[in-house]
């Protein structure tokens, strides 16, 4: 099949990969601009670009895909298939009537819940024991078009963000495989999604790490697990950022005593929360 790959983190370049293996003809890769980064502000470029080059496919980088000269752009490659992981820009009607079958996204979680950003980390944040991707045939909403296929995935009781990331983009990569050859076959499915069950969540911003101990020590220890690594969880300690990168539960304690140390033996201590102890075990 003739494809149109639009991506931009890492999370994305799995299922490139795959799509290559498979021997789809990528014949253009659309990515985010590079970025400055580091204390040095070089620009770099993101992990698919890098990818892409690495296979001698052309790379376009856009600052708005939407733009007429965008679309123009796309309108030469005459693709049979526009497949989005992660890209960051929205798309307009005009680039999803585009392909001769469609426009597939990939996105990780088991629509329609966690629409939106972050769906990872908020799986973990919110305790969920299951998660999952599904790709679906794009539509002008955020995140609401048909699912075509999903796979889920089940959440370990030690589960990070970055774990269950790396889970979900090996898994992700295997199901757009799937989803193309069962449109290029004629077997795929469009299910309409059940709006009213739709969940949305938003970015995630590095201050939202800040732990706040008047809630539980259960709902923290899944924030901790969930920003790890990225923005991960901190609180203050005399003046100083304290970042918690793993903890554990201990029930009982005073909750009028939210947020004060409590000393549990010689190479560990807790901090009270609203409901049980937070016992970090590495920092």
């Amino acid at each position: 099949m003739r494809v149109i790959f639009m991506g931009t983190p890492d999370f994305a370049v799995g299922t490139l990969e795959a799509l290559i293996r498979d021997g789809n003809e990528v014949c253009l890769v659309v990515t985010q601009p590079d970025k400055p980064r580091g204390r040095s502000g070089k620009l770099q470029p993101s992990p698919v670009k890098e990818a892409a080059l690495a296979h001698g496919i052309e790379v376009f980088q856009p600052e708005r895909v939407r733009e007429q000269s965008g679309i123009e752009k796309l309108k030469k490659y005459e693709p049979d298939c526009i497949v989005v992981v992660a890209f960051g820009q929205i798309l307009p009607k005009e680039i999803l009537d585009l392909p001769k079958y469609c426009c597939v996204n990939l996105h990780a979680s088991l629509l329609p819940k966690y629409r939106g950003a972050a769906p990872i980390q908020w799986a973990v944040i919110e305790g969920e024991k299951v998660s999952g991707v599904t790709t679906m045939r794009m539509d002008e909403g955020l995140d609401t078009g048909d699912m075509i296929l999903k796979e889920e995935v089940e959440l370990a009781e030690d589960e990070t963000g970055g774990s269950l990331f790396d889970k979900l983009a090996e898994v992700g990569a295997g199901l757009a495989v799937k989803t193309l050859r069962a449109l290029e076959d004629g077997s795929a499915k469009f299910i309409p999604q059940n709006h009213e069950e739709a969940t949305k969540v938003g970015l995630i911003k590095k201050s939202f790490g800040e732990l706040d101990f008047s809630k539980s020590a259960v709902e923290l220890e899944r924030l901790v697990r969930g920003l790890n690594p990225w923005p991960s969880t901190y609180t203050y300690y005399s003046g100083k950022t304290l970042k918690i990168w793993k903890a554990e539960i201990k029930e009982g304690g005073d909750p009028a005593e939210a947020g004060s140390i409590i000393k549990l033996g010689k190479s560990s201590f807790g901090i009270q929360t609203a409901d049980g102890i937070l016992v970090p075990q590495e920092l």
